[in-house]
């Protein structure tokens, strides 16, 4: 058997294969968080991810180290008042990621619950906030990569901002190649991460909101200390400088991925990822492989697909590991299901290079001989 690319093809919801100009930018000589050129540094990544975000001359971005989660747990932690309560939107894993870290900080909290892989009711999140005056926010993830489900963020926020409340979009998996407004979409809290669509490295996570959303933090009681939104604000947007240490080697190759994220548009990214998305689904399908989910409701960066022919996923995942491919296994709830994403610097080739690996293991499998196993993959 040999290996058909010198590199490893991530084939995987994040991190992602990233230009040799955001790798390169990681070998930037070593600089002190508190001197005038990091400060330059933050004010440039918030404001290019702004802009991505589609936020106008009002909003701000509070940039944090740590994944996604992070930001994400920051925003609920700090937004959602002590007399308040949240409506999470919950059809597959990470929206009931967003229920998870609002009961762990006391939070109150009214789940709807669609199930994985069914879209979202706009007519039930309607009636859930015409009963409930006390909900004040609403949390939904954009796209919901536990199904590869892509949620109707546009349609949800003229519906929250009819009825008086908040909106918080998880776009941890979206930003920066689906279609996506905070201020057409009346989208207050938009999370996100550099080590998705935006083709960064992973490491930086940021909120970006109108300034006056910042500003009104300042009579709700904080939830934590590190991940306090508003001591952040202060930090970055008022004074200029960090509330803690940043990862500078990861911001400067955060600031040059979104040169290149603008350089390229997100619409004009969203079409690369879509050509990789429809080359990958017609190979599945070319091999009898049925989708999750119907066409009208897939991201243009993940395609989630039931495993057949007496493979498991470890045989599969496994046997294209040894060619250099590296796909995703998916939660519980999906058990049979697995994942091929195409965000990061993929190629037409690269997918043809899957499927020839694909077809390799397939038959080494069916002619009773099944790819060695390796070590177990501690991701999964």
């Amino acid at each position: 058997m040999t290996r058909p690319t010198e590199r490893t093809v991530l084939l995987n919801p994040g991190p992602v294969n990233v230009h040799d100009q955001v790798r390169a930018a990681l070998g930037s000589p070593d600089e002190c968080h508190r001197e005038p050129e990091a400060m330059e540094l933050l004010v440039s990544v918030a404001r290019k991810a702004a802009l991505v975000c589609g936020g106008g001359p009002s909003h701000e971005t509070v940039l944090l180290t740590g994944s996604g989660t992070a930001a994400l747990e920051a925003v609920i932690s700090s937004v959602v008042p002590d007399d308040g309560r949240l409506l999470v939107l919950d059809n597959g894993h990470y929206g009931e990621r967003l229920l998870r870290i609002a009961r762990v900080h006391g939070i109150g909290t009214e789940r709807l619950e669609f199930g994985w892989a069914n879209p979202v009711d706009l007519d039930a999140v309607a009636a859930a906030l015409a009963a409930d005056p006390g909900l004040t926010h609403v949390g939904v993830v954009h796209h919901e990569t536990s199904t590869g489900m892509l949620n109707p963020v546009g349609d949800l926020g003229r519906l929250v901002a009819d009825h008086g409340r908040s909106l918080i979009v998880d776009a941890i998996s979206s930003l920066g190649s689906e279609r996506l407004d905070v201020v057409a979409d009346h989208v207050d809290w938009c999370v996100g991460t550099a080590n998705k669509c935006l083709e960064g490295l992973p490491g930086i996570s940021f909120v970006c909101a109108p300034a006056d959303r910042f500003e009104a933090l300042d009579g709700v009681r904080s939830r934590t200390f590190y991940l306090d939104l508003l001591a952040h604000y202060r930090a970055q947007v008022r004074h200029h400088t960090p509330q803690f240490t940043p990862a500078l080697q990861i911001l400067r190759a955060l600031d040059t991925a979104l040169d290149l994220t603008l350089a390229e548009g997100v619409a004009a990214r969203g079409e690369r990822y879509a050509a990789r998305a429809a080359q990958i689904r017609a190979g599945l399908r070319e091999r009898g492989i049925d989708l999750l989910l119907p066409p009208e409701h897939r991201a243009n960066s993940i395609t989630n697909a039931h495993l057949g022919g007496g493979l498991t996923y470890d045989q599969l995942h496994d046997g294209l590991k040894q060619r250099g491919y590296v796909i995703y296994a998916t939660q519980e709830k999906s058990a049979g299901v697995f994942r091929l994403a195409n965000m990061g610097q993929l190629t037409s080739h690269d997918i043809d290079g899957l499927f020839t690996a694909f077809d390799e293991v397939v038959r080494e499998h069916a002619a009773g001989n099944p790819p060695r196993l390796g070590a177990p993959d501690t991701q999964r």
